[in-house]
């Protein structure tokens, strides 16, 4: 297979995003939603949302399915708590969220089709990739889409969705991402040790960035917050997750080197070093 490969590092984002200008204000900035947060799940969302927040969307909407779920997220209230069918009513978004806590359920299936079908950009993650694996018709939904897609799987789901072992994807990490990105005409981010972006022409980058300490639950939800939320401020999808994928592996790198982690770092934990990083990115110019 001819391939054309790169490997990230901080010389490609300088800058990281566009200049703001001195009138810019939310709208500017962008909008993205979060759909997920099934019961038991909330927190898949709120990470996402939080991401989005810190990495500097200007306007951030969380909606999970849960019929308990809080209406407010008292620690960062600028996160806009909707129900998951207002989602549509709002007005254009830049970018779309779907899967962080959602479920499998009926619920899950339909607001999954829905949105599939809507000329939206979508960033599909978590259980949103366990129902395509689940119901081809989704597969075909997706390859069928006019509109931008990422798709941001590990290695399980990834597993899942070719009908492969986790050791047979372990062993192939160019080559799963490429034939994921080519069979479903998306832009593949297969996390992990040496994360992959992928796009359906063969093209692929490798990061150069992060360590163990980002093995554990919601690193994955912080990492599509932050790739919704660079597309909303502006860049292409693959740039945005280049960009996203980099500076997530390059927070819990610093952390790291500060003695925090990597035995106990937690998502949360990356969401100031993150925005650090951006800003940092953002005068190396």
């Amino acid at each position: 297979m001819q391939t054309d490969s790169h490997l990230l590092t901080k010389q490609m984002f300088q800058p990281a995003l566009p200049a703001r200008p001195t009138d810019a204000h939310k709208g500017t900035s962008g909008s993205v939603a979060i759909i997920g947060g099934d019961q038991g799940m909330l927190g898949a969302v709120l990470l996402a949302a939080r991401a989005a927040l810190f990495s500097g969307a200007g306007r951030i909407y969380a909606a999970m399915l849960c019929k308990t779920a809080l209406t407010i997220d008292f620690l960062h209230p600028e996160i806009m708590m909707r129900t998951p069918e207002s989602i549509a009513k709002l007005p254009q978004l830049n970018a779309l969220v779907i899967g962080p806590g959602l479920g499998q359920s009926d619920v899950a299936l339909d607001l999954l089709t829905f949105w599939l079908k809507k000329e939206q950009l979508l960033v599909l993650d978590a259980d949103a990739l366990n129902l395509i694996a689940k119901y081809p018709h989704l597969a075909d939904l997706v390859r069928a889409r006019r509109t931008d897609t990422i798709l941001t799987p590990h290695v399980g789901e990834a597993a899942r969705l070719m009908s492969l072992s986790v050791a047979a994807i372990q062993e192939n990490r160019v080559d799963t991402a490429i034939r994921l990105a080519q069979s479903l005409r998306v832009i593949c981010v297969l996390k992990g040790a040496g994360t992959v972006i992928a796009e359906k022409n063969k093209q692929y980058w490798i990061n150069s960035t992060g360590n163990p300490a980002l093995a554990v639950g919601g690193t994955g939800d912080v990492l599509t917050g932050i790739i919704a939320s660079l597309i909303a401020q502006g860049l292409s999808p693959v740039d945005a997750a280049k960009l996203a994928v980099y500076v997530h592996g390059a927070a819990a790198d610093v952390l790291v080197d500060q003695g925090v982690g990597p035995i106990g770092l937690t998502a949360s934990e990356l969401l100031i070093e993150v925005r650090t990083l951006l800003n940092q990115l953002n005068q190396l110019i």
